[in-house]
């Protein structure tokens, strides 16, 4: 009984130490590729800001992430006594941000992409032990 008890603990805080490794590394990622595409903008005005558009095309990206059990257990604590979950903010942050690079990726050569909107959804809705995840989708159209 005891050895079980120290094996959930080991198997909780090493879900923690990876979940925690392989967010970073994802963040760090994110943040190296939002540099590298700086030169791209987006908006969400209907409408391009420029001028001379020789042609258009619908662009999009689109991520499914997935929270790990470790977050999904904290979460269920915070959500019991109430306040902000900030495992959740940190999984759609990561999943809008991905979602966007995506996007951006389908449109290096334009000179911008407009009318940028960014839809999310849960799939799974954690139901009967299920692992929860979210699906973004960000789309709009490239201006060449």
């Amino acid at each position: 009984m005891y050895y079980d008890l120290v094996i959930i603990v080991v198997l909780i805080i090493l879900g923690f130490i990876f979940g925690s490794i392989a967010e970073r590394r994802h963040f760090t990622s994110i943040k190296k590729r939002e540099e590298e595409y700086l030169f791209l903008p987006i908006h969400t005005f209907k409408r391009a800001t420029i001028e001379n558009i020789n042609e258009v095309k619908l662009v999009s990206g689109n991520v499914v992430v997935s929270i790990d059990y470790f977050k999904q257990f904290f979460a269920a604590l915070v959500n019991f006594f109430g306040g902000n979950i900030q495992t959740y903010e940190t999984l759609l942050d990561r999943a809008r941000r991905e979602a966007i690079l995506r996007m951006k990726e389908q449109a290096l050569d334009s000179k911008e992409i407009a009318n940028v909107k960014v839809e999310t959804s849960s799939i799974s809705k954690n139901a009967k032990g299920g692992v929860g995840s979210v699906e973004v989708i960000a789309y709009g159209t490239a201006i060449y």
